[in-house]
């Protein structure tokens, strides 16, 4: 599992020029799967998501997480985060699960994360959706489950 979390002020998210999902504080989430993926990488992807700090302080610092500034996560699919694009001009994305696949892990992952106390709004799973955001700092952080790269996916 791949994920893009971005630091944010507000994000929102529409389909078809209709606003379906809005978030203020907290993070934008873009979550990629790949058909290795199992409800390990979502567990261990929604604990450090919900405990990740990169939100500041009253000094600047980035010491606060999503819970500590009672924040909210907007999750939008992103099968593209497996493009390859080794050969050609043209993105392979054969590393990507497959959508039914993907699907059930986007959910299990939107409902860990919840369960993990983060207010959690979602995309629309396959539709062709307007991502707008305001990026704080600018943060934006990319994180993989450890068990791509043979590591174990207990929380540290």
């Amino acid at each position: 599992m791949r994920v893009v979390v971005q630091r944010v002020s507000r994000a929102q998210v529409r389909v078809k020029g209709e606003a379906v999902a809005t978030v203020g504080p907290g993070f934008l989430i873009l979550a990629g799967f790949t058909h290795q993926d199992s409800e390990r990488d979502v567990v261990w992807m929604a604990r450090k998501l919900a405990g990740l700090r990169i939100l500041e302080d009253r000094s600047g610092s980035m010491n606060l997480s999503v819970k500590d500034i009672h924040g909210e996560a907007l999750v939008v699919s992103q099968f593209t985060l497996y493009a390859d694009v080794r050969k050609g001009r043209r993105p392979a994305f054969v590393a990507a699960a497959e959508p039914k696949r993907a699907e059930l892990l986007y959910d299990q992952f939107c409902e860990l994360l919840a369960e993990e106390g983060v207010p959690v709004k979602k995309g629309v799973f396959g539709a062709k959706m307007e991502v707008e955001l305001v990026n704080e700092g600018p943060v934006t952080i990319i994180i993989e489950t450890p068990s791509l790269q043979g590591e174990d996916t207990k929380i540290k």
